[in-house]
């Protein structure tokens, strides 16, 4: 079969969520079949992360995605006037639209997959898909996160703006699931919002985001360990507000009890809010993007994640669990996984009891080992791609 495959990002290298199952995903789509990827690109694009993906594609094909506060601007405004989610607006991009244009009326495809509803928009309204086979994979509940930005945000108008977006949303997430053929979402959860939503729930697949555990090994962790550390994209709006309800509510707490401890905040392009709170506490480092976790996780304690609002699968805690490192996180962070609390990590939402749970893993390594041990054990069986993604053969291997 031949697949035109959209990313609103360059798969590779697979160092953040979306990436991770973009290329999981791409590349157990690649083994079996002829695979064509267009993929919008930032400034940051290397060659040899595209040379990398054209080993495994038919063709690799890269679009910019130009991005500023100005052209934002720009597309809030666009997004008022017109009634339609600013998301979506903002990436509808005329050359990707051109380049399409050209592929499917110069090429033959037998399936159309587009990666995260940004991408899905190009796959609407377009008479040249006639017959071929549709596939969105949503990652996430999208109006669902938005919504859930807007119950903790605190300024009134961006309040206003989150939930008009999460409502804007939900029409157009509804659209998109009925017009594709197939939709994949990560959990069980969004399988069931979407499909009720949708009123289609037989379009819907939820299979998980997962990694390759033969790559990640466990790491040697130091017997007395007194760092935290938080990974993600630091500018993405859930972990800007985890963070910072981390450093504000729960973090002093922490620090009253143990003093030594040390908070490390890893990820790219740090929010000003990050830096700002980091500024005020000479025990928070905030690094920025970093090539190797490795140092970072054998000092470290305990992962957070300190989710208070967000959609999908963290698969920050799916790394953890295969690099054999103690989560402690919130019930949202959690959300979708084949996790037991206790067992393979700890859960907690209140600022005491998230404090507490981290504590108990800075005062006893023993709990620490353990978790680790299972959590290790849960991520070869449940998380490992080339095992969970054979389910994507059930649309792909079959002819409607």
């Amino acid at each position: 079969m031949r697949i035109l495959f959209l990313t609103q990002l360059l798969p590779y290298p697979p160092d953040s969520g979306p990436k991770i199952r973009m290329y999981y995903v791409l590349r157990y789509l690649a083994e079996w079949h002829e695979v064509t990827l267009v993929a919008l690109v930032r400034d940051n694009e290397r060659e040899e992360d595209v040379a990398h993906l054209r080993s495994l594609c038919e063709a690799v094909h890269t679009v910019r995605l130009p991005r500023s506060a100005l052209r934002n601007g720009y597309f809030l405004a666009r997004s008022l006037l017109a009634g339609q989610p600013f998301t979506i607006v903002r990436d509808r991009v005329p050359e990707e639209d051109r380049l399409l244009d050209q592929l499917l009326s110069t090429e033959k495809y037998d399936a159309f997959h587009a990666d995260q509803l940004y991408t899905a928009q190009y796959g609407l309204s377009r008479p040249s898909l006639n017959g071929v086979k549709t596939v969105v994979d949503k990652h996430n509940a999208y109006f669902a996160m938005v919504q859930r930005l807007a119950d903790v945000e605190r300024n009134p108008l961006k309040r206003w703006l989150l939930a008009r977006e999460a409502r804007l949303l939900a029409d157009y997430e509804a659209g998109v699931c009925r017009a594709y053929d197939h939709v994949l979402t990560v959990t069980e959860h969004d399988r069931e919002v979407l499909g009720k939503l949708s009123g289609q729930p037989d379009k819907m697949l939820a299979i998980p985001i997962c990694v390759d555990t033969e790559i990640l090994r466990p790491v040697e962790r130091v017997h007395d360990a007194h760092e935290l550390t938080m990974v993600g994209s630091m500018f993405y709006p859930p972990n800007v507000d985890g963070v910072c309800w981390f450093i504000r509510e729960v973090y002093p707490l922490v620090q009253a009890e143990c003093p030594e401890v040390k908070l490390n905040v890893i990820g790219a392009r740090p929010a000003p809010a990050i830096r700002q709170l980091a500024a005020n506490n000479s025990t928070v480092r905030v690094t920025g993007y970093v090539d190797d976790l490795t140092p970072y996780l054998q000092r470290t304690a305990a992962m957070i994640v300190p989710l208070r609002s967000g959609s999908g699968m963290r698969v920050k805690i799916v790394d953890a669990l295969a690099r054999g490192v103690p989560v402690v996180s919130t019930t949202v962070g959690a959300e979708g996984l084949d996790v037991i609390p206790g067992r393979h990590l700890l859960v907690a939402d209140r600022p005491a009891g998230f404090a507490e749970a981290v504590l108990r893993l800075l005062r006893d390594p023993d709990l620490g080992r353990r978790l680790a041990t299972a959590g290790r054990r849960l991520a070869e069986t449940r998380y490992h791609w080339r095992r969970v993604y054979a389910a994507l053969d059930e649309i792909y291997r079959r002819k409607t």
